[in-house]
């Protein structure tokens, strides 16, 4: 991947979390190249990274071979047709992480045989332990497809799904996962805290234990329900809390939860589209 040239247009959070991996994993600074409105946004990129900067999507997306749009969805049609005619041209992958924006949309916007991938990455990205759905167009080769695996590789997993439709689903499991797992936590902190404990104490404890199970479920071959049998001794105190939370419906609220999140995620691609 290092002889590739990848060109970000928009260097928001996002673009800088995958920059920052990018050059961690190995990748020469001076085969990226960053385009943004702000030049404040440019000079920080240039001085942190040693990257190539510009004002100008045209002159980004004339130099590289993969471009990574990386711009709010609403300005993204605009973007994209800007720079359709260099990207007809030289045949360049374009990798869109604008949640929403369908395939379909994409490729009116730059060109019918425009080679593009959809990914829905996560905020966890930002921290480098993201996890990304990518969904590539028939127009994709297999090294294009590589590429783009190795870009969101950067910062964290990347997995393919075999319909474009799959990425609703992605994006209700892990797009908006870490506000699941947030929400959880912080009623966990707020019920600690009435069990007697401070808030910092209540926080820490809170913190390193959802740490530690995901650490215990990404290095056990063994399912979550397994792990969750492991640790609950019969008429423990384990089990009389997993009791309560499956007495109030707990797994069907989650399921309800996923279903409703994966539903607008489709009302959004109808509209942005």
């Amino acid at each position: 991947m290092n002889t590739q040239k990848i060109g970000f247009i928009g260097g928001g959070n996002m673009a800088t979390s995958l920059l920052r991996g990018l050059i961690t994993s190995g990748h020469s600074p001076g085969q990226i190249w960053v385009s943004d409105t702000n030049h404040d946004t440019l000079a920080y990129l240039s001085a942190q990274f040693g990257v190539n900067v510009s004002s100008e999507n045209n002159e980004v997306a004339s130099e590289v071979d993969v471009i990574v749009l990386a711009v709010k969805p609403q300005i993204l049609k605009s973007v994209a047709q800007q720079i359709a005619p260099i990207v007809e041209e030289n045949k360049a992958l374009v990798v869109s992480i604008a949640a929403g924006v369908s395939q379909a949309s994409l490729q009116a916007w730059l060109g019918e045989h425009c080679a593009v991938v959809r990914c829905m990455p996560n905020t966890p990205a930002l921290v480098l332990t993201g996890a990304t759905g990518l969904h590539a167009n028939v127009n994709v080769s297999e090294s294009q497809r590589d590429l783009a695996e190795n870009i969101l590789r950067a910062v964290g997993i990347a997995l393919w799904v075999q319909t474009e439709s799959e990425l609703d689903a992605v994006t209700a499991v892990s797009g908006s996962g870490p506000a699941y797992y947030f929400l959880l936590m912080e009623a966990m902190e707020k019920a600690a805290v009435e069990l007697g404990l401070c808030e910092q104490t209540a926080q820490l404890l809170v913190q390193q234990t959802a740490l530690g199970a995901a650490k215990i479920a990404l290095e056990s071959q063994e399912s979550p329900q397994s792990l969750r049998q492991r640790v609950t001794s019969p008429n423990g105190t384990t089990q009389k809390a997993i009791d309560t939370f499956q007495e109030g419906g707990f797994l069907e609220l989650v399921s309800k939860a996923l279903h409703a999140a994966r539903d607008r995620s489709v009302e959004l691609s109808k509209q942005a589209g």
